[in-house]
């Protein structure tokens, strides 16, 4: 038998092939069912976890280990009998490519799966793809690690994200480059994702806030072979400026910096968290001195210790990346989301994570009231020392000072 929600969502479905006409239509007030899956006030269900993320491609590189993070919370909390000893859950998982309008194809055929939750790639464009059909089928969807603050207004009050504002960690870093003197700055950017092209205007926001002065902007395309007419440009600033900063990842970032420090610029680099990655511990001596924002210092030690011991155990290797960790906090959100709506419904669930506040995470607490759909968290701060990771301090910046979106 088809339920009223299987076949709202089979509509979608058979919209995918025109995403952009679906994404048009978003924003309807139609309220899901609670179907099959059963699981009003308190009764058993099975929350359907719907996973449209990049599991080849640009993306990869974070949500690869993000679902292994969030499988090794899944395969625990089934085990124990499932969310609160009663709501089981099971994943569906589809490759996006880390390609926007595959995400919107994705998206719409774990739609027609009628899940209760969808996850969405660690970045806002594809996120913003998927999202706004979720937001059409009123299911509930969350970023691995989107960090662009655009990304929920973006798509509407059913889209979340496990990260920090990319707003929120430019100022961490425009404060960093106060406190270590500098007073001039050279940003780097490119208008190929929101997350690239924002971020250099949140720094500048916030560095020109704090008394500091941009004396270049660059812009690149991603993906460029290399960044040799950049390094002449920054080598040509006069004054030459204390600092640059770029929100520029893999495969950019590493080919930036050995494009400068061949160049014979030796000037600090400050970098977000896309640059969280084995790929940039690897980059040698060129990477000393490399400071950037992120979820937390991936160590085997403290509060992570045991969760390294468990991953091992599932994975036989160590968690390469902090986005293995957030993967496994984004379950201990939906954790503590369906435990307080006692409902696999999805506009409950909704309803639950829009009041979330405390969550304990292995980084630390997380919530998201009064956060604009952004997980409120601590950024860590971090240095790359002798190709490893050192943690310079947890900041949780003064909302008031950090720019707006």
């Amino acid at each position: 038998m088809i339920s009223n929600r299987q076949r709202r969502f089979a509509g979608i479905f058979a919209a995918s092939a025109a995403a952009a006409l679906v994404l048009a239509a978003c924003g309807s007030s139609d309220s899901a069912d609670s179907g099959d899956s059963g699981g009003g006030d308190g009764e058993a269900c099975t929350v359907k976890v719907g996973v449209a993320t990049g599991q080849t491609g640009g993306l990869a590189y974070v949500d690869v280990p993000s679902l292994e993070g969030f499988d090794l919370w899944k395969d625990e909390v089934n085990a124990a009998g499932g969310i609160d000893g009663k709501f089981q859950v099971e994943t569906i998982v589809k490759d996006t490519r880390s390609d926007a309008a595959q995400s919107a194809t994705v998206a719409a055929e774990l739609l027609g799966e009628g899940i209760s939750f969808l996850i969405t790639p660690g970045d806002a464009d594809p996120s913003i793809a998927a999202g706004q059909l979720a937001q059409e089928a009123q299911v509930p969807a969350m970023s691995w690690f989107g960090s662009a603050p655009i990304l929920p207004a973006a798509v509407g009050d059913f889209m979340f994200s496990n990260a920090f504002g990319d707003n929120s960690q430019a100022r961490v870093l425009a404060d960093y480059a106060t406190e270590q003197g500098y007073t001039t700055a050279y940003t780097l950017g490119s208008p190929d994702s929101a997350y690239t092209s924002n971020l250099p205007k949140y720094f500048a926001v916030a560095f020109q806030d704090n008394g500091g002065t941009i004396v270049g902007e660059g812009t690149y395309t991603m993906g460029q072979p290399n960044f040799n007419v950049i390094a002449d440009q920054i080598k040509a600033l006069n004054p030459q400026p204390d600092v640059i900063m770029t929100p520029a990842y893999e495969p950019d970032f590493p080919t930036f910096l050995k494009s400068i420090r061949g160049a014979g610029i030796n000037i600090p680099v400050l970098g977000t968290d896309g640059i969280d990655s084995p790929t940039t511990l690897a980059l040698g001596p060129i990477a000393d001195g490399v400071v950037y924002t992120t979820a937390g210092v991936l160590a085997p030690e403290g509060p992570q210790a045991e969760y390294f011991e468990k991953f091992n155990a599932k994975y036989g290797k160590d968690p390469e990346a902090i986005f293995a960790v957030t993967g496994y906090e984004l379950g201990l959100i939906l954790n503590a989301a369906v435990t307080q709506a006692q409902s696999c419904d999805p506009v409950a669930i909704k309803d639950a994570i829009t009041n979330l506040e405390g969550v304990q995470g292995i980084t630390g607490k997380i919530g998201f009231k009064g956060g604009d759909r952004m997980a409120i968290r601590e950024i860590a701060l971090i240095k790359v020392v002798n190709g490893q990771r050192e943690l310079i301090a947890l900041v949780a910046p003064d909302p008031t000072r950090v720019p707006a979106a």
